[in-house]
């Protein structure tokens, strides 16, 4: 995610997309302004997407990006992170310049400029914001949002799971991009990658079938927290992971398996490579 090593590399002129050095870390603002949770979200207007600049096919810390350059539909499940004042003032992938309080966002491949939905699912909040930077290139991270987008979220705290939709030319026209009042929110489902392995997201917890239980917190950070370790120790997880709350503590499950085997060596994987423990349940 570094700026200074994309330059280098001559794939992309002016970004703001990183990968700070330990001695300069990224981190809030000082004094960020009030009521920040009033900033309005990005309005998806039609902008043109530019063939070459930003969008043009790129290579960081070894691996080969390619940008979309055409209104296709998107939707995607994965983790989140945020960037704030090391970056704020400096020039975004297009040129722009990065504004850590405004409704904004990086995405390795989605066409810039673009729109985008983010849902935090662990309480259900969603924004809209504008794609104008590339990254992030951590491993399981797919976007990384600005201070205030990440702020009206709740995931200043940390990497946590999202689901994200672009929002295309044919939402805007139509105006279909914005729920109506009192509408649940949507439900994202993004296409799994060709040859993956075909399953059902989670049911809930009390559904029947094999489960994988990580650990139970009396607080829901620690739920969130383990979250957030176990996604990025196997990123497939991330559609079965869910917090449930029984006897006045927050456990976290994945699940269902479809075989007991399957969950068994599911949980050996994890221990094995991520070095994360899972016991499994049978719920019925």
């Amino acid at each position: 995610m570094a700026c200074s090593l994309v330059l280098l590399l001559g794939q992309l002129s002016g970004c703001a997309t990183r990968t700070p050095a330990p001695a300069d870390r990224d981190g809030p603002p000082s004094s960020p302004p009030t009521d920040l949770s009033r900033v309005p979200d990005a309005v998806p207007r039609l902008e043109a997407i530019r063939i070459g600049g930003p969008n043009k096919p790129y290579e960081v810390l070894g691996e080969r990006y390619l940008p979309i350059t055409t209104d296709a539909a998107y939707a995607e499940r994965g983790l989140a992170s945020w960037y704030g004042r090391k970056f704020h003032g400096r020039p975004t992938a297009n040129g722009e310049v990065y504004n850590m309080y405004a409704m904004t966002a990086a995405h390795p491949t989605l066409p810039i400029p673009s729109y985008a939905r983010v849902r935090n699912p662990a309480n259900g909040r969603e924004i809209v914001v504008r794609v104008n930077d590339r990254g992030p290139f951590h491993k399981g991270r797919i976007i990384d949002l600005s201070y205030t987008a990440a702020l009206k979220l709740d995931l200043l705290r940390g990497v946590a799971p999202v689901e994200v939709r672009r929002i295309t030319y044919a939402e805007i026209r139509a105006g279909t991009w914005a729920p109506a009042a009192g509408e649940p929110a949507p439900v994202y489902v993004p296409e799994a990658p060709q040859g993956a392995p075909q399953r059902e997201t989670t049911r809930g917890a009390s559904a029947g079938g094999h489960w994988l239980q990580f650990g139970a917190f009396t607080r829901l950070d620690g739920a969130e927290a383990l979250r957030q370790r176990v996604a990025e120790a196997d990123l497939g997880l991330l559609p079965l992971l869910t917090i449930v709350r029984e006897a006045g503590r927050h456990q976290l499950r994945a699940g269902p398996f479809p075989s007991a085997d399957e969950a068994r060596a599911t949980a050996a994987r994890l221990r094995d490579e991520g070095g994360v423990e899972a016991t499994v349940l049978e719920s019925r």
